[in-house]
């Protein structure tokens, strides 16, 4: 099996990527595009999309595809002919304490990033190579609560398990799941700096590391499952060892 780090580690292999238009998905993709593979970026902002496959240059595509409508995400796939690997990191949701929240708040991760990665690999299943590999992502907070958020705990967690169900129904297809910690990058980048500069202080102070971790860490990570045929129905935590206090 190719490393990541070969040249031609993707040649002739198409990847689809739902929230590749910027952050870890875009990290991922320059990895990918670098490894002589072909990507299509889905997601919400046609401009975000346009200007990231520009950058990538003629081995990348886009289509707008909105995770929380099933025909988007068919549209999509109706003009693949196969799909080699398949990565959504685009989700909306809110967290906090089941004290604070509505319930329709509380549910928003299960409703936007359980159910929204669950209907994109529902609509890739005709495309899907024999040899294909499906990453989903959750995040760290499913071993190791942050704060209060129950119900977003909850939902990585249920993602954890998903990717494990679905790499026993869909096998030879590969189906794993990443489970990041605090990243420094895109995300935080649009919350206040304030609460962005705590979060990254605790992060720093607790994890093993001492130390943010980095998009393209991460989405170097999600290669790896992409690449690697040993590994299925596992989760891998690219936290700085936050997982482990």
């Amino acid at each position: 099996m190719k490393s990541f780090l070969a040249g031609d580690a993707f040649a002739d292999r198409t990847v689809v990527l739902i929230g590749g238009g910027s952050g870890i998905g875009f990290a991922v993709a320059k990895l990918v595009v670098s490894g002589g593979g072909a990507v299509v970026l889905g997601g919400r902002r046609a401009s975000v999309l346009e200007k990231a496959a520009a950058d990538l240059g003629p081995a990348a595509t886009w289509q707008v595809v909105d995770t929380a409508d099933e025909r988007t995400i068919a549209a999509l796939f109706a003009r693949l002919d196969a799909v080699d690997a398949v990565f959504t990191t685009a989700a909306t949701y809110v967290t906090g304490s089941m004290r604070e929240l509505s319930l329709a708040d509380a549910a928003s991760p299960f409703d936007s990033k359980f159910w929204g990665q669950y209907r994109v690999v529902k609509a890739a299943l005709p495309v899907l190579t024999a040899d294909a590999s499906v990453v989903l992502m959750a995040g760290a907070a499913s071993v190791r609560p942050a704060g209060a958020a129950p119900a977003y705990v909850a939902a990585n967690a249920a993602i954890e398990g998903l990717a494990r169900g679905l790499a026993v129904e869909l096998a030879p297809v590969r189906v794993n799941a990443i489970s990041p910690g605090t990243v420094d990058g895109n995300l935080w980048n649009q919350r206040p700096r304030a609460v962005r500069e705590a979060a990254f202080t605790h992060f720093v102070e607790t994890s093993t590391t001492g130390k943010l971790a980095r998009e393209d860490e991460i989405a170097a990570a999600v290669v790896h499952l992409f690449l690697n045929g040993a590994t299925t129905g596992s989760t891998i935590y690219p936290d700085g060892g936050y997982s482990l206090r």
